[in-house]
């Protein structure tokens, strides 16, 4: 298989080169990456400067081509698609990332915007990510990629889907296997440091830590609890097809009559 591999860690992160090189052997893999660490960038696109990529020697295997992008997850992905790969890949990868993707934390991540833009490019993608951001052992995440890809390889998804996966930071004798969840609820307790600079001016950092909550059994974040790798298929959709003849009934009442309500404007 052809497979583009990105990140939202940067070039130089372990992650990607774990995942690369677990992949080489059997595909053919091109990696496209932003030139520094650009996680939280959910699916941000540069538009008012230029996009500049430079070819890496050096640090990935001989057989493995790669870019390095001074733009977003996104940015690179679609670069990628559009100008730098001549034969479309069969497949978008983008991780390990160094930290879990779990639950709400999609909405944010730059790893899981990276995947997207491949679902976007009609493609079917996979986010990895490893469950700890002070872990450097990504094997057990980079053996579960290589198994994942050979399963898309041998018998394809039914239609360009992403899969968030997350792998327990634990031994891999550990880990008790494999299950397709549903995205939890994560929520954080967002903390904004307030410090001053040299010259006296005032700046704020962000910080916060996790509120745990207690989890439905069919989550992700239930299954990494009970040391489980999570594979949770997602779409771009965000439609709440649940809501759509609730928030119609509601608006016919509130705002006028009939499918098309009155403007007052």
């Amino acid at each position: 298989m052809r497979i583009l591999v990105s990140n939202d860690d940067g070039i130089y992160s372990p992650g990607v080169r774990s995942l690369a090189e677990a992949l080489a052997n059997d595909h053919e893999v091109t990696v496209v990456c932003p030139d520094r660490e650009r996680s939280a960038t959910g699916h941000a696109l540069t538009l008012v400067e230029p996009v500049r990529v430079d070819p890496i020697e050096g640090v990935f295997s001989d057989s493995i081509t790669a870019w390095a992008c001074s733009g977003t997850p996104a940015d690179s992905v679609k670069l990628a698609l559009d100008a730098l790969i001549s034969d479309r890949p069969d497949l978008v990868i983008s991780g390990i990332n160094r930290g879990s993707n779990l639950g709400t934390d999609v909405l944010y991540s730059g790893t899981v915007s990276a995947a997207m833009e491949g679902v976007l490019e009609r493609l079917p993608s996979i986010a990895m990510s490893l469950t700890s951001f002070s872990s450097t052992d990504f094997r057990a995440a980079a053996a579960f990629a290589k198994q994942l890809v050979a399963a898309i390889a041998k018998k394809p998804l039914s239609e360009a889907v992403l899969l968030n996966v997350n792998v327990p930071a634990i031994p891999a004798q550990d880990i008790c296997g494999a299950v397709v969840t549903r995205l939890g609820i994560r929520r954080w307790r967002d903390v904004f440091e307030k410090r001053v600079d040299p010259r006296g001016k005032i700046y704020y950092w962000l910080s916060g830590e996790v509120i745990e909550e207690e989890a439905p059994p069919d989550s992700d974040i239930q299954a990494i609890r009970d040391n489980y790798i999570t594979i949770t298929p997602l779409k771009y959709d965000l439609t709440l097809e649940a809501q759509i003849n609730p928030v119609r009934g509601w608006a016919e009442g509130a705002i006028g009559q009939g499918d098309r309500f009155k403007l007052t404007i």
